[in-house]
């Protein structure tokens, strides 16, 4: 595996242009968390390099492994969009892979399509894509399937990055029903979109260290992003989607992270000689505050199937 350092290393907000209204994070955005390096990640994600939350059997199962949640996370959002027995299918911020795998490896779907702004994952994904995988480095905005649309579609993580910050509640509503009328447009009546997406949850009562931790993780791990609230996710989807099953999974996340966190210090040594002091702290920061989040039910983690409708 390849290391690549971002042209902005996560140790400072990300220079360059500001985020277009209602197209969310920009390219140098992205890149400024992803790209930071494939060897750092690998040092506390799971083998697959599966950077989202994953969903446990039992929380209370203390033995259940990172990599069994993360497969197991995978196959309930394939499950869900039925990929599995789909022709074609389109994974919208495919991170470094894991899923078009899963699809072309045990599923043997034909076509499956990947979309990142990242460079180093997408090169990731070309070294190590099975037949009938795809990675394509472009924003959902550009993207024009070329044999007219998709059976099903999966977006995990990605949907945080899609509306920039500062804009009015209309503004986001209006940028997440472009994203889902893009969606509604390559699917057939009936086709299932699989939404997995951090959102805002309904303890606002912060203290002073958890609204430090927030601004820190806004401006300095994942500039140009914002998080939905729930009911803007469910109205963007209007009169293009009904919502079929819907679940908070707070608590998975903050296992997940604790576990990245716990992975990261234990191989803390390594991730210095890779990324610095600097990055590493703030990543440490980052993951045990979110945990955190989740805990406090700051944040939500709302998993979602959609079906179109018409």
């Amino acid at each position: 595996m390849s290391t690549a350092t971002a042209a902005h290393p996560a140790t400072g907000p990300a220079p360059g242009p500001a985020a277009v209204a209602n197209q969310g994070a920009t390219a140098e955005a992205i890149q400024h968390h992803y790209d930071v390096s494939d060897d750092f990640y690998a040092l506390w994600l799971d083998t697959s390099l599966t950077y989202t939350c994953a969903l446990y059997q039992d929380l209370a199962d203390p033995d259940e492994t990172l990599e069994h949640a993360q497969r197991r996370k995978l196959h309930h959002l394939i499950e869900e969009s039925r990929a599995d027995s789909a022709r074609r299918v389109l994974d919208i911020g495919c991170g470094w892979g894991s899923l078009l795998r899963r699809l072309a490896e045990v599923h043997e779907v034909p076509r499956a399509v990947g979309l990142t702004l990242s460079a180093t994952q997408a090169a990731l994904v070309r070294e190590q894509a099975p037949p009938g995988v795809e990675v394509r480095l472009e924003a959902w905005q550009e993207h024009r399937p070329e044999d007219g649309g998709y059976d099903a579609i999966i977006s995990i993580g990605a949907f945080e990055h899609f509306a920039a910050p500062g804009l009015s509640r209309t503004k986001r509503v209006a940028a997440y029903r472009e994203f889902f009328e893009r969606c509604a447009g390559w699917l057939p009546r009936g086709g299932r979109l699989a939404l997995q997406t951090n959102v805002k949850g309904n303890n606002v009562v912060m203290d002073r260290t958890a609204v430090r931790d927030q601004l820190f993780i806004m401006e300095m791990i994942f500039p140009e992003s914002e998080i939905p609230a729930l009911s803007e996710v469910i109205h963007g989807s209007e009169r293009q989607f009904d919502v079929v099953s819907l679940r908070n999974d707070a608590p998975h996340y903050s296992r997940t992270l604790r576990e990245w966190h716990r992975r990261l210090v234990t191989r803390r040594t390594e991730a210095v000689a890779l990324v610095g002091e600097e990055t590493t702290a703030h990543y440490e920061r980052y993951l045990s505050s979110a945990a955190d989040h989740f805990d406090r039910r700051h944040l939500g983690l709302a998993r979602i199937t959609f079906e179109k409708v018409r």
